[in-house]
């Protein structure tokens, strides 16, 4: 009886997880961390969008207590699927919302894309759940918001782009230590040396081959473009506390270097490591600890040139455009958020240039009413009306 109590035991101790986005880059790696460490850590939630056969083939291998699927079309398949496991099976973006208050959960990892991860997140800080967030729009489109709530709840919130996960481990045993500079560090994308006649011509299937990571569309499009450094840098502000005049980005092709901090005493602290999400993900998990891994290790023999260069904001005009909106604060950054997302998808279906990206979301910051102290539901309306008035620029384009 004893030694059944005590593998209780054991088995309460390891972290229970919710995965929102289980099926994207993060989620997926989340899974191999989760999977080495089987002894720490277990699978309490799995969501996704809209891949349902991903779903089914990770709920089968994880079994977790409930998994949803935000599209309700795919309920029914979902359902018949994982009918002979003890899985409860829900549908919809509300569900989603919802579970992530769940008692048993210890930690919520938000990478779930774009604006859809900014309620469940809310709902998990409330709930004072651990948030391991690599969901970035959450801060970029409401980071006063988030912060004071996961303030007065006392929620941690802790990053998972490599980033600022970089940033977040050079700061650590740093208390009281004032930073001068946060440097995000940028690999530059596929089009680094790109000018701009042959930036006016790029493809999608150009666009979505970076150079050293495996990433999401999305992603993958907004780090081409350097609209993804310049939601990192307005996140940077939220995250460490740093007005925007602090943060800078460097374009370092070679993304061995992820972040570094500088303090006032001009000494600058690096974090280094191979190109792998995974590392960040576990540092997220297993904070203030560190736990082995199998991860490749950076080997400095191969290390032979590192290389820093300045962005060119003429080229790539979407990181200007994200330093104004976090200049201009207010519901700016969500202005910019929601266009982006209508152009990437707009870019994605050869609907607007890779350049035209850029004029549209340009366009729809001057057209959307601003609001200098937005609330929640501020958020929501501007979100709206953002996404309408960059559809129409849109479909203006294309016609």
């Amino acid at each position: 009886m004893e030694n059944r109590n005590f593998a209780k035991d054991k088995i309460k101790m390891k972290k229970q997880i919710a995965i929102l986005g289980s099926t994207g880059s993060i989620g997926t790696q989340a899974l191999q961390v989760i999977e080495e460490h089987s002894d720490l850590y277990e699978v309490y939630v799995l969501t996704a969008n809209d891949r349902v056969q991903e779903l089914i083939a990770q709920a089968r291998k994880f079994v977790p207590e409930i998994v949803i699927i935000a599209n309700e079309a795919h309920y029914a398949c979902l359902k018949e699927a994982l009918s002979d496991l003890p899985i409860k099976i829900y549908a919809g973006a509300d569900a989603i919302s919802q579970v992530v208050s769940e008692a048993s959960i210890d930690i919520v990892l938000t990478a779930m894309v774009g604006y859809a991860g900014l309620k469940p997140t809310i709902n998990a800080i409330r709930a004072r759940k651990a948030i391991a967030l690599a969901n970035k729009e959450t801060l970029v489109v409401a980071g006063e918001l988030i912060n004071e709530l996961a303030r007065v709840c006392g929620t941690p919130i802790l990053p998972v782009d490599s980033e600022h996960s970089a940033v977040f481990q050079c700061l650590t045993g740093e208390i009281g230590n004032p930073i001068e500079k946060v440097i995000l560090t940028a690999s530059g994308g596929p089009f680094r040396t790109y000018n701009m006649k042959q930036l006016s011509t790029v493809t999608k299937e150009q666009a979505l081959k970076h150079p050293n990571w495996n990433m999401g569309a999305k992603i993958t499009i907004d780090s081409a473009s350097m609209m993804n450094k310049g939601f990192e840098v307005i996140e940077a502000k939220w995250l460490f506390g740093v007005c925007p005049d602090q943060i800078e980005v460097i374009v370092h092709p070679q993304s061995v270097i992820h972040s570094m901090v500088q303090f006032e005493d001009g000494a600058v602290k690096a974090q280094l490591g191979m190109p792998d999400m995974r590392l960040p993900i576990q540092y997220a998990f297993s904070y203030p600890d560190r736990l082995h891994a199998s991860f490749p290790r950076l080997d400095f023999s191969q290390c032979t040139n590192l290389t820093f260069e300045q962005p060119d904001t003429t080229r790539f005009r979407n990181l200007a455009l994200a330093y104004e909106a976090l200049h201009r604060a207010g519901n700016m950054p969500c202005i910019v958020n929601a266009a982006n997302e209508v152009v990437v998808s707009a870019f994605l279906h050869d609907k607007v240039s890779f350049l035209g990206m850029s004029d549209i979301i340009e366009k729809t910051m001057n057209r959307v009413a601003f609001l200098q102290k937005p609330d929640y539901d501020d958020y929501v309306m501007t979100d709206s009306e953002a996404r309408r008035v960059a559809l129409e620029l849109v479909e203006q384009q294309y016609l």
